[in-house]
């Protein structure tokens, strides 16, 4: 299935920013800022990475559903993949 980008443009949003918040912690390294504060930064850009690819799958899981109400086109152990795919 296709990413609509109309349909994930806050995702795209929270992606963009987390891209963002990558190139301040090159930066923060560059410049010898405290290890806290790296890593402090590094998991706030894991986490918007996650919750980013979550609402990808969950939009495809919409979509799919709407496509096929009765799901006999779901592939479970796709959509298992996808999210064990984030951990």
């Amino acid at each position: 299935m296709e990413i609509d980008p109309q349909a994930v443009k806050p995702t795209l949003t929270r992606l963009k920013r987390a891209n963002g918040q990558l190139q301040a912690v090159i930066r923060m390294i560059e410049e010898g800022r405290s290890c806290e504060d790296v890593i402090t930064q590094i998991a706030a850009v894991s986490t918007a990475i996650d919750r980013a690819g979550l609402a990808i799958i969950a939009q495809s899981m919409h979509e799919c559903i709407r496509q096929d109400p009765d799901g006999e086109s779901l592939d479970a152990k796709k959509l298992e993949k996808m999210f064990l795919s984030l951990r």
